[in-house]
């Protein structure tokens, strides 16, 4: 036996018994908050914007929004785009990217955030290296804190997994904030209830 296979059978034997971890108690407002409201301003304060009535045509909103993107990837069946994450073999190539556009399943009013994984993109990539990304959000999905997502089985089974507030920005000690800073450009949601 070696040092180390020695060392790593005394700390095996010495370990604490197994109990459950503690509650982590939920904190919400004691007045009524409109969520969607608070949601909308949220992500404004953080450079996105809420689209909160769902467009009557889905493909003209993103032309006129996006006049000059000709790779369109779409994770949605709203909207079938000019090409999907399966398209994307070479993850260099989700650099090209205009636009993604991708349903979450869960928001958060505190921050204006949304819950993507890699079940949403399929290919991480297409949701890092796009220009701007559009994602459609059914309102009643959006929870009051980031105590409440945290809940979200996302945080337990996926393997990755996170909360998206706004495009990529950056601010320094002098409160300066530029967008983007690496990454998008623009952050939109659009308030789409699911269908089934």
């Amino acid at each position: 036996m070696t040092i180390r296979d020695s060392v790593l059978n005394e700390i095996r034997k010495n370990q604490p018994s197994a109990h459950e971890l503690p509650a982590v108690p939920f904190f919400h407002n004691a007045t009524t908050v409109d969520i969607k409201d608070r949601f909308s301003a949220s992500l404004k304060r953080m450079g996105g914007e809420a689209i909160t009535e769902y467009p009557a045509d889905l493909g003209q909103f993103i032309a006129k929004r996006f006049p000059g993107a000709k790779k369109i990837c779409s994770v949605v069946p709203e909207f079938g785009g000019t090409c999907s994450p399966a398209d994307f073999s070479n993850l260099a190539d989700t650099a090209g990217i205009d636009v993604t556009l991708v349903r979450a399943p869960l928001g958060v009013a505190e921050t204006g955030s949304v819950l993507l994984s890699e079940a949403e993109f399929v290919v991480n990539a297409v949701g890092l290296m796009a220009h701007d990304i559009v994602v459609l959000l059914d309102p009643a999905c959006i929870v009051e804190n980031v105590h409440d997502a945290y809940a979200h089985r996302y945080f337990r089974e996926s393997g990755y997994c996170l909360l998206m507030t706004g495009p990529s920005g950056s601010g320094d000690i002098g409160a300066v904030e530029v967008h983007p800073a690496q990454s998008s450009e623009t952050l939109t949601v659009i308030f789409a209830p699911r269908s089934n």
